[in-house]
């Protein structure tokens, strides 16, 4: 396939001549790259596929969406994380991909399912008025708490660095976070009476491999962009393109329970990963390396507060998100993209 795909460049630069903008695309079809990225999305997809399974055998409702989902879907920021802090750059590409990450995950990834499906909190085949009253409040707690997470991370950050002891209490929050939904997992099963199955050991297992398929490709396709002469035109906006592709798994879950009708799972899928962003990713990293926060931090950081509280407003008055409201947020997001761009 390569070989036939070099001899087709062969030809056109023989028939066409040397063209820049040509040269730069072919420059782009580097060898291994492509399978990295179907390595990336195959592993991805089996790791949702198994958490539908997870869900299945002891979690319930929102609870998979907070507690489970987002540490699986945001492994690929975890691992970023850690493979920068590695290779001792910048923390600034890391905040840069948390905060495209978060962006795009409270705009076009709730956007898009809302349009096409709607994401009505109180509609779901599978749950009992009771039950969605519950993952309608557990919901907008953990909106709530998205909102704290950042406000909290734009107050470390006034002085112009996330330093460690900013970064031990960043994590500090989100594991006491987390610890409040392990009591509420064990708390709601024992008022149910249920007991989680056995056979989710073999799921985690399989998730497990899923993971390690996720920090190879992502560690290899870093490899490729820092070392590789056809990809340097990509490291200034290694933050920006990193957060655009650990994404998608998010908007695989979104898409996923939203035309199944699971509303408040897409809903807190999305709101769960945000908080393994801000505040956990950007805490780990300043633990072991300060990050210099630069004066653009304060804009995108702004506007994920102002979307977390948008969607608060609507989650709780509507107990929906309207296809109109979907509608801007996609509309806002191709304004926030394009200005990116320039």
């Amino acid at each position: 396939m390569e070989a036939i795909f070099n001899r087709f460049l062969q030809i056109y630069d023989t028939l066409k001549g040397y063209d820049p903008l040509w040269e730069t695309a072919r420059q782009l079809v580097y060898p291994g790259w492509w399978q990295l990225l179907l390595c990336f999305l195959a592993c991805s997809l089996l790791m949702i596929n198994r958490l539908n399974a997870v869900e299945k055998n002891g979690f319930e409702g929102t609870l998979v969406g907070t507690l489970v989902m987002p540490y699986f879907s945001g492994f690929p920021n975890l691992c970023f994380a850690y493979l920068i802090l590695k290779t001792k750059a910048s923390g600034g590409v890391v905040l840069e991909n948390c905060l495209v990450n978060n962006l795009t995950n409270l705009t076009i990834v709730l956007a898009f399912p809302c349009l096409f499906w709607g994401l009505n909190l109180f509609k779901s085949k599978e749950s009992h008025e009771p039950t969605l009253k519950i993952n309608h409040l557990s919901l907008l707690l953990s909106i709530l708490a998205l909102i704290f997470f950042s406000i909290s991370t734009l107050f470390v950050s006034k002085d112009g660095t996330i330093d460690r002891f900013d970064g031990m209490l960043l994590v500090g929050l989100f594991l006491f976070w987390q610890l409040f939904h392990v009591f509420d997992v064990l708390k709601n099963n024992t008022r149910n009476q249920r007991k989680l199955k056995k056979r989710i050991l073999f799921d985690l297992i399989i998730i497990g491999f899923c993971a390690w398929g996720i920090f190879s490709s992502i560690e290899n396709l870093l490899e490729w962009i820092t070392i590789s002469e056809q990809a340097k035109m990509l490291g200034p906006h290694l933050g920006l393109l990193s957060g655009l592709l650990m994404v998608i798994p998010n908007a695989f879950l979104a898409v996923y329970y939203a035309a199944v009708k699971r509303s408040e799972i897409a809903y807190s899928s999305q709101i769960g990963d945000c908080h393994i962003c801000i505040p956990l990713c950007i805490g780990l990293f300043a633990i072991f390396s300060p990050i210099m926060v630069e004066a653009t931090f304060q804009t995108p950081i702004l506007i994920i507060i102002g979307a977390s509280a948008g969607h608060f407003f609507f989650a709780s008055v509507m107990g929906k998100l309207p296809r109109i409201a979907g509608a801007l947020l996609a509309c806002l997001y191709a304004f926030f993209f394009y200005k990116e761009l320039i």
